[in-house]
């Protein structure tokens, strides 16, 4: 069985500088408007004990993606050897069902194109044995990529790490190391 390949996202390290968003979207070619990596910041507590968490999120390629099964294009597929969910823009009929069907809010419509679009966990930079841009842009090496079984067990088997930001409905690859106090702790 293939490995499935994911994101560590250390919430303790994250400083908000939104190079991982600038990142994907100049390896991506994109314009102004949506992201396909984003960074939202939350604040939590009440004063004097405030916190501030920044959150950089993505697709999460799931186990069970819920855009694959929404797509009645077939626009979305799920690569065997990383598992990398991955959306053809060609077969993209603009429909909107994958940015309905999605928990989590990865894809993204382009009112320019009349597409969606999302990560596609940089597939041509994996296939030439880098990592994804938004992992090495990263100056505060927050994001780490690699085989899903191998970050649940370095960054796991602690109290510190939470699998999802959400309910794990489709079985997202990714894992959040929380910053204490904050939301997501």
């Amino acid at each position: 069985m293939p490995e499935q390949y994911g994101f560590f996202v250390d919430l303790t390290r994250c400083i908000g500088c939104h190079t991982c968003v600038v990142a994907c979207k100049d390896w991506n070619n994109r314009g102004a408007g949506p992201g396909w990596r984003e960074v939202k910041t939350f604040e939590t507590g009440k004063f004097p004990n405030l916190t501030v968490c920044n959150l950089s999120l993505a697709c999460n390629h799931c186990a069970d993606p819920a855009c694959v099964k929404a797509c009645p294009a077939g626009a979305y597929s799920k690569r065997e050897q990383d598992g990398a969910v991955l959306h053809n823009p060609a077969k993209c009929l603009g429909c909107r069902l994958c940015t309905w069907a999605c928990p989590y809010g990865a894809p993204k419509y382009d009112p320019t194109t009349k597409r969606t679009g999302k990560c596609d966990m940089c597939a041509a930079r994996l296939d030439a044995g880098e990592q994804p841009v938004c992992v090495e842009a990263c100056p505060m090496r927050a994001l780490v990529f690699g085989p899903l079984a191998e970050l649940k067990q370095k960054y796991g088997g602690t109290d510190r790490i939470k699998f999802t930001a959400s309910p794990d409905i489709t079985g997202p690859s990714v894992l959040y190391k929380p910053k204490p106090g904050s939301a997501a702790d």
